[in-house]
């Protein structure tokens, strides 16, 4: 239940704090007076879309604060235990928007997104404005409001839905890549051969190119390779290093110590000769080759090369690119089996969404009787009794909701047929069975604030008093705050406000009281009369309001 609201620089209110009860709560007021203002910021606080330019001229920001009491039972506490949010009871929203535009909104004095600010609200308040009604005249959302008053769950054919989609969207691309796959059979197949008869190995191409231009230099590189074999062989620097270390050993004894540094350094110098002398061998080795080497050599480099051209890739990937050829033939084998497992998985995915759709239209047909009949409830207190409510559920597409179509049709007078609520049923008759609907779709909500904003639009007299009587009923078990320009309406508040405005120093503002006893009764006269209230005038309110 909404408890206090406080606004502050909002639109024509400077500041603003006002205390709400439980049962029926009515604003009065002059077309203009500001009326819309609150309903506004009240939104505002909830995070629904609204009109942006609310801060109050010459303000840095506006500010709206809502306290709710909370039930124990209220939907609301699952949302705050899921955000991680305080919990006590208590629902301190708070919001504010700065003259650039930012919006910023706390729960429970912690900041949090809009998101979860508007999951709340939906389970807070509900709003019927002046326009509501042409939820009403528009088919297209008569099968939703079927779906909210019977509790109706889409999961499951949605997900149902989307199964089929994606399998029907992989079916259609199976399809075509098996047939794009066949045009190019024999070219696949045909190429697959080239490749595995020359089995080109990764990395091949380079070391075929370096063992080409190896032999191609062979006979120049040998050469010079064969003087430095000789030059360090037996008859060059090995002899001679052997030679100087046999005559340095012969005068270690008589050198005191002097040559010992220069023998262990010849020791060294000969194994670094013999390692250098193996490697120069094995050199040799390898530059000896046979020239039909080479022509064979030449001949699978310039194969290797001129396929990877032909296939307009690297030599490197010719391998790869072998496995990816093998692969599509492959699934041009096994493509019609894919085919046929996603066709019967397409099959099964389509009866099964035809049974929940089988489900959900009972389901539909059994909630618009339903709906029906708590229409008949509440329309006969709202001097529509002889009016009838039908629930016209009828074939559609398929789509992710089901196979239906859902249209809210009335029959205004008996015995004549019913049709669309927008050729049969007058301006005054539309409020009433939009009051009549709002009050069947909350009927099982917990704690919800339901407010109307001009629903007794269009009616007057003894109409006017029975929606007011119907809404002071339904306020018995609910919290209903009602902006009216109907005396009757507003006689049966049991708190009544009144919004005027006022220019002062040149500046307009907004102001709500709240009315008690006397004043009450001046403002229903009003109502009545207009500006002059008359004895007569106020005798009538006392009429109105008494109970």
């Amino acid at each position: 239940m909404l408890r206090e609201l406080y606004i502050q620089d909002m639109l024509l209110i400077d500041r603003l704090e006002l205390d709400f009860q439980a049962g029926l709560n009515v604003l009065t007021g002059e077309t203009g007076a500001g009326k819309s203002i609150l309903l506004d910021s009240l939104g505002f606080v909830l995070g629904w879309r609204g009109r942006a330019d609310l801060v109050r001229t010459g303000a840095k920001q506006g500010i709206v604060t809502a306290s709710f009491d909370l039930g124990a039972d209220h939907p609301a506490h699952a949302i705050l235990s899921e955000a991680g949010l305080e919990d006590d009871g208590a629902l301190i929203l708070r919001r504010t928007n700065a003259r650039d535009g930012r919006k910023t909104c706390y729960i429970n004095d912690r900041r949090c997104s809009g998101e979860i600010l508007r999951r709340l609200s939906e389970t807070l308040v509900e709003l019927h404005g002046q326009h509501d009604d042409r939820g009403l005249l528009n088919p297209r959302g008569h099968r939703q409001l079927l779906d909210t008053f019977a509790g109706i769950d889409l999961g499951d054919i949605r997900a149902i839905w989307r199964k089929r989609a994606a399998l029907a969207k992989q079916l259609q691309q199976a399809q075509a890549t098996l047939a794009e796959a066949e045009k190019d059979q024999d070219f696949l197949a045909h190429a697959l051969d080239e490749l595995e008869k020359l089995a080109p190995e990764p990395n091949e191409e380079e070391a075929l190119d370096a063992k080409r231009r190896l032999m191609q230099g062979a006979e120049k590189i040998r050469a010079d390779v064969a003087r430095a074999f000789d030059a360090l062989g037996g008859q060059g620097a090995e002899a001679q290093i052997t030679d100087a270390q046999r005559w340095l050993e012969g005068a270690l004894d008589a050198a005191d110590g002097r040559l010992d540094a220069p023998s262990d350094a010849l020791s060294r110098a000969l194994n670094e000769l013999g390692e250098a002398q193996r490697g120069v061998e094995d050199c040799l080795r390898a530059l000896t080759f046979d020239p039909l080497e080479l022509e064979a050599t030449e001949e699978r480099l310039f194969a290797i090369r001129a396929l990877a051209r032909k296939h307009n890739i690297l030599p490197a990937d010719l391998a790869g690119f072998g496995a990816d050829l093998a692969q599509k033939l492959r699934a041009i084998e096994t493509g019609g089996d894919e085919i046929a497992r996603l066709h019967q998985a397409l099959v099964e995915a389509e009866a099964e969404y035809d049974q929940e759709a089988k489900i959900l239209t009972l389901a539909r047909q059994k909630a618009g009787q339903e709906l029906a009949r708590a229409m008949d409830g509440e329309l006969a207190p709202l001097k529509l009794d002889r009016a009838e409510f039908v629930v016209q559920v009828s074939d559609a597409d398929a789509g992710q909701d089901g196979v239906d179509d859902v249209t809210f049709m009335v029959a205004t007078n008996p015995g004549a047929p019913a049709g669309a609520i927008n050729k049969i049923a007058s301006g005054g008759e539309l409020s009433r069975f939009l009051l009549a609907l709002k009050v069947c779709l909350t009927r099982n909500a917990q704690g919800l604030t339901l407010i109307f904003d001009e629903i007794d639009r269009g009616v007057g007299g003894a109409t006017a008093d029975a929606v007011g009587s119907r809404l002071s009923e339904i306020a018995k078990n609910a919290q209903v705050l009602v902006v009216t320009h109907s005396p009757q309406v507003a006689a049966k508040g049991a708190h009544h406000w009144q919004v005027s405005k006022s220019v002062i120093e040149g500046i307009t503002h907004s102001r709500v009281i709240k009315m008690e006893d006397q004043d009450r009764v001046d403002e229903v006269a009003r109502m009545l009369a207009g500006d002059s209230i008359t004895p007569e005038a106020r005798a009538a309110a006392r009429a109105l309001m008494s109970p």
